[in-house]
């Protein structure tokens, strides 16, 4: 069985899969991680582990690791299943090689675009020949929702809530500005990849994939564990080689 841990900016999930199908998935505290894993440990036979990071992890957690068998920390010098045409293959993060990893796993021989809702918005181009060419990152809805409040004088913080196109009040105007525009670049975006590649698959995941899934307006698939199925394909991948 495989252990996946994805380090992410503000929190850390936790998968067990056999081969490629799920098992138990949870989300831990950072400071309680080690306990997670040593649980984990009783319940399931496991010996494999890959570690995805754009966060932080504790010394003394990354111990519990060294009692795996096979450990696989994911880089850019890590055996991905994609041709990476990426000008700069070092700075392409864990997250986004995970996510079109798995693409490729899932729709191979399909132009594949990718919407990862978190902290960032980020766009993932893979063609039908399994060559990856980039896309965008942008700020997510609650970074927006921050920066208001943040660089402004009078502004609140506020988080996701029922919007309308028209705000009749400084709350509402901000849900509004904030959540309609992330519809309409994520719309906008589709859109313009759909007029060049007619033909095109789109995955929305993510922190915020059941809230945008049902406001997008295009056919796409939601799917909020695709970067934990993505790292299982690259561990795999890896143990083939």
């Amino acid at each position: 069985m495989n252990l996946i841990l994805d380090i992410g900016n503000t929190r850390i999930k936790l998968a067990v899969f056999q081969e490629h199908t799920i098992v138990e998935s949870s989300v831990a505290d950072p400071k309680k991680v080690g306990k997670e894993i040593a649980k984990l440990q009783k319940k399931y036979t496991i010996k494999n582990v890959i570690l995805s990071s754009v966060g932080e992890l504790r010394h003394e957690d990354l111990k519990e690791l060294s009692t795996f068998e096979n450990v696989v920390t994911l880089s850019h010098a890590v055996k991905i299943p994609f041709t990476n045409k990426y000008k700069t293959p070092t700075t392409l993060g864990v997250d986004r090689i995970a996510l079109v990893s798995a693409a490729i796993h899932q729709y191979p021989s399909e132009d594949v675009l990718v919407i990862d809702a978190g902290t960032c918005i980020t766009y993932d181009f893979v063609d039908h020949k399994g060559v990856y060419f980039g896309g965008a990152i942008s700020p997510g809805i609650n970074l927006r929702y921050q920066s208001l409040n943040t660089f402004t004088a009078n502004l609140p913080k506020l988080e996701i809530a029922k919007f309308s196109l028209i705000g009749r009040d400084t709350k509402s105007s901000m849900h509004s500005g904030v959540l309609n525009g992330v519809l309409h670049e994520i719309n906008g975006v589709i859109a313009e990849y759909q007029y060049k590649y007619p033909n095109l698959t789109v995955v929305l995941t993510g922190g915020d994939t059941n809230f945008l899934a049902k406001k997008v307006k295009s056919s796409i698939f939601a799917n909020p564990n695709f970067l934990l199925e993505g790292l299982n394909s690259i561990l795999i991948h890896n143990l083939d080689e």
